[in-house]
């Protein structure tokens, strides 16, 4: 019996690769977040970005609590099962007026993972109507098998490699997920989405969690990690992550740092890794 979605929501990502808009937060949960965030970036004097806008969980107390927050888990045990396993987070920052933007793309394309089952919760920390340039979606990409992705970084691509379709869908409109403040989106790995920039009066703000179950194999080099967040894990497929220190501390960052070339190496490797063989197992 599902936790959280209903049987139409449950059947909608089935067939359409994703379910939004999806209760999460409550407005002082994610006001909290918001202003840890902010005040990180007031002592830093500089908008969050890499690398501590990537597994932000091994540094910050906000984005563990996120990780871990039982509404979001309930959400995603629905979808793939109780042994819940976060293999990566992204915190995505546009602020209002500016070209920042993300091209088509396939979450799962470089993270060798398989069989594809990871579900990737977009967690709004701000509001993010269509006009803050909301996620765009192409409803049941995620069965339309994996497409060759080419890194294309431009300036104002917020994915550091610019990974991304080219010439494919440049003339699709997609379908906005807009979401408010505390609400979250959840996505299949193999869904094509793209985000515009943010023409809003406000920063959009949102933490884009990527949790897999258990079962899922590490088909990349170097060996992936991952941190258990609920349930057990029983197959020992990635190297189990844990916080070290406290929050952004030396031992902490020293952690993170480690577990950050690891993961970067991975993709870095991703055109060396055989397309017919990572994805051969899909759901």
């Amino acid at each position: 019996m599902a936790k959280v979605l209903s049987d139409t929501q449950i059947r909608h990502y089935d067939e359409r690769g994703y379910v939004s808009p999806v209760p999460a937060l409550s407005p002082g949960e994610a006001r909290e977040a918001r202003a840890a965030i902010e005040a990180f970036e007031a002592r830093t004097g500089k908008t969050l970005d890499y690398p501590e806008k990537s597994k932000s969980y091994l540094l910050f107390d906000w984005a563990d609590r996120l990780i871990r927050h039982p509404r979001v888990l309930d959400a995603v045990e629905d979808l793939i099962g109780p042994d819940i396993m976060v293999y990566h987070t992204t915190m995505w920052i546009k602020d209002p007026g500016t070209p920042q933007y993300i091209l088509w793309h396939q979450d799962g394309t470089y993270f060798h993972l398989t069989p594809q089952r990871h579900v990737t919760a977009w967690i709004a920390l701000s509001d993010a109507p269509e006009a803050a340039g909301c996620m765009r979606v192409l409803p049941g990409s995620h069965r339309w098998g994996q497409f060759e992705h080419r890194d294309d970084p431009g300036e104002h691509n917020l994915i550091l490699r610019g990974q991304a379709i080219h010439d494919r869908f440049e003339d699709e409109a997609g379908e906005p997920m807009a979401l408010r403040a505390g609400e979250m989106s959840l996505h299949h790995t193999r869904l094509v989405h793209c985000s515009r920039p943010n023409h809003h009066h406000d920063r959009r703000m949102g933490f884009g969690i990527s949790y897999v179950p258990a079962s899922v194999r590490d088909i990349g080099r170097p060996a992936g990690s991952a941190m258990l967040v609920r349930g057990a894990d029983r197959f020992g497929h990635f190297e189990a992550e844990r916080r070290v220190g406290g929050e952004l501390s030396p031992e902490a960052y020293d952690n993170h740092q480690g577990l950050m070339e690891a993961f970067r190496a991975r993709q870095d490797a991703g055109a060396r890794i055989g397309r017919e063989v990572e994805y051969s197992e899909v759901s």
